[in-house]
């Protein structure tokens, strides 16, 4: 865990932070009695949420009444958690930038004891051309950056109801074994200088990367894959099988982009994310699957899905919660 007495400056401290504004507080949508019982059904161990929570078109699926996406990522927090099967919820927003511990304190007071956050962590960690004030050196695989900017003000603002720390690394030009041997070099690296204690998730978008050898280093950190349905990636049973899942951890999985389209376009196509317009049932049953599996082995198992997956993230998740307890 980070040391009381690190008083390493913050490479952002000079950003302010986002005032919030007044706003009427959106209440939460009047749940079916199906989804009641379903919700009543699910284990404490699994933790089914979405990719935010922000989404106006939400309004009679989640939120009692139609609000702004401004609107919603300030105050809809606390509507979305009343809903029967959301017991977490992926934060987005500090992929682009790192938030301080009070932001996450400001979140994790919105929610019930027993939900969990799934926190993406900077990009600058992950990508090696990112976005970085011109004065900061590079971060790429910076371990102390992770913990002063990322980590630390993570897992001491939201407590335990911190879930895993996510590190997505995007497609990665890997033109023969060599790239992907250093990568995978710097990655033990950056993972040992990690701080113990959290749940440490990595997500890669390079197919050629899923195999023993990452599975192995996930482990031997102490960290897990994060299983992925998108278009780069295999489907999630290869995954789990090339990686040889550690049958002692948790189990963490994404639910993104269906292989037919592009993020935009999926985007443009299933707005306002209302309902489902191409349901995928053979990724829902994988995932329904593993989380099972997980279950049974009496480890937690977290799922989050993307509106861009099926059109609708909440309808996705009431159909794979059925799959899942059904």
């Amino acid at each position: 865990m980070p040391r009381d007495d690190d008083h390493t400056p913050s490479l952002f401290s000079g950003v302010p932070e986002e005032q919030p504004r007044h706003a009427r507080a959106v209440a939460a949508a009047a749940a079916r009695e199906q989804c009641i019982a379903l919700g009543r059904k699910l284990p404490a161990a699994l933790h089914l949420g979405t990719s935010s929570w922000s989404f106006p078109g939400w309004s009679g699926l989640v939120y009692d009444r139609s609000a702004s996406e401004s609107t919603l990522a300030r105050s809809g927090l606390e509507a979305y958690a009343k809903h029967p099967l959301f017991r977490s919820v992926g934060v987005d927003k500090t992929f682009y930038r790192p938030a301080p511990r009070a932001e996450f304190e400001r979140l994790a007071a919105q929610v019930p004891a027993s939900f969990r956050f799934l926190v993406k962590m900077w990009r600058g960690v992950v990508e090696r051309e990112s976005f970085t004030p011109t004065t900061a050196p590079s971060a790429f695989l910076d371990a102390r950056v992770a913990e002063v900017e990322c980590v630390r003000p993570a897992i001491e603002g939201l407590g335990e109801k911190a879930g895993p720390l996510l590190f997505q690394f995007p497609p990665m030009r890997l033109t023969n074994a060599r790239p992907a041997r250093e990568f995978l070099a710097g990655l033990r690296r950056f993972l040992a200088g990690l701080p113990c204690g959290p749940l440490y998730a990595v997500e890669v978008r390079n197919r050629s990367l899923v195999g023993a050898e990452l599975g192995e280093l996930l482990a031997d950190a102490g960290a897990v894959p994060c299983l992925t349905v998108h278009p780069t990636m295999p489907d999630v049973e290869t995954q789990s099988r090339e990686l040889a899942l550690d049958p002692a951890r948790p189990l963490v999985m994404r639910w993104m982009l269906r292989a037919n389209h592009e993020y935009e376009e999926a985007k443009d196509l299933y707005a306002p994310f209302d309902r489902l317009v191409e349901p995928d049932d053979a990724s829902r049953d994988a995932l329904a699957r593993l989380a099972r599996a997980a279950l049974d082995a009496g480890l937690g198992a977290w799922v989050i899905v993307n509106n861009k997956a099926e059109g609708s993230s909440p309808l996705s998740v009431e159909r794979l919660a059925s799959r899942i307890v059904g």
